[in-house]
């Protein structure tokens, strides 16, 4: 009798897991933003949040927590409980650079994050002034070589990746350029339109609009492949560095510890979201190329990214503190 008994209650707490794992989601998915509304990362969730609802069948709700460069909106996530109703929306600075950056980051990525799904990659455009004498990225570098320490190049401010990536460019050429940070991409742009700095890297929404507007010349872009946005601007590694492609990336993370199940359930949602062409082609005309990686492999890829963006930092000698 005590046999049958234990029998049932076991069969009644996996019938009971079931029914708890098949309800996952049963209630409405907030998705934290580390920057203001309106930016690259609020428009990329943007694309993906209604077809990602559609998936899961919860409302998807966005929730901006800026401040310090997306350190703020991290440890918001961090913790939270592990549960799946709680997703950050992060990008290289939050998740690779600012371990290096930061004396004092109150988080760890690879230890209280669950990665959840990389969805798109971000290559930047390398920029000068349109009144420079020169046409290609081989001619920028011989002019610039010939003129140490006279260019100057804009950035977003200190540690970022339009920071970091002319850093990356300066070590692999040995040009020697001064570093004027600005407070934002905008400002930056309008001194380089203006000639106050001559060089500048980009995201490619911004590079390729004010490129065919004639306002900026785009040189090359950092990806491995042609961007769509810039057909006939060539590759970095095309215009004769080989082995430079420096991208950034946008990923969905959770608390660290999330089930497993859940984690599988979150991961194909969004491997499903990027199988839709039009989703695709959107993000193309944002200037991101979709690149889905899954929960393993992009806890993997960040990994991998985490020495080569902290070499950089070291080298910039960019520090917050």
């Amino acid at each position: 009798m005590r046999f049958w008994k234990a029998a049932a209650a076991a069969a009644l707490l996996a019938t009971c897991s079931l029914v708890a794992q098949a309800a996952y989601p049963d209630k409405p998915i907030r998705l934290v933003i580390g920057f203001p509304a309106g930016g690259p990362l609020d428009q990329h969730a943007r694309l993906l949040s209604e077809r990602l609802q559609a998936v899961l069948g919860q409302p998807i709700i966005i929730d901006y927590k800026a401040g310090a460069g997306g350190t703020v909106g991290a440890q918001e996530v961090m913790k939270a409980p592990a549960d799946g109703y709680t997703l950050m929306l992060a990008n290289t600075g939050v998740m690779v650079i600012n371990p290096a950056l930061y004396a004092k980051l109150p988080y760890q990525t690879l230890r209280d994050f669950t990665p959840i799904a990389r969805t798109a990659m971000q290559p930047l455009a390398l920029l000068v002034n349109p009144n420079m004498p020169v046409n290609t990225l081989p001619e920028f570098v011989a002019y610039a070589r010939a003129r140490p320490g006279q260019l100057n190049y804009g950035s977003a401010g200190n540690g970022g990746i339009s920071h970091l990536v002319p850093e990356m460019f300066k070590n692999a050429t040995g040009l020697f350029m001064v570093h004027i940070p600005y407070r934002g991409s905008a400002p930056a742009f309008t001194d380089l339109m203006g000639g106050q700095v001559q060089f500048m890297a980009e995201s490619i929404p911004q590079a390729a609009a004010y490129h065919k507007q004639g306002k900026v010349k785009a040189l090359a872009v950092t990806s491995r492949e042609r961007n769509a946005a810039l057909p006939e601007v060539p590759t970095v590694m095309e215009s004769g560095l080989k082995d430079f492609e420096v991208v950034g990336f946008y990923g969905f993370l959770a608390p660290a510890s999330l089930p497993r199940d859940v984690t599988a359930k979150l991961s194909d949602a969004f491997r499903q979201v990027l199988g839709s062409a039009e989703i695709r082609n959107r993000m193309t005309a944002q200037g991101a190329d979709p690149a889905f990686l899954g929960s393993e492999d992009f806890a993997k890829y960040l990994a991998a990214e985490m020495p080569r963006w902290a070499d950089a930092v070291k080298k910039s000698g960019a520090r917050m503190d």
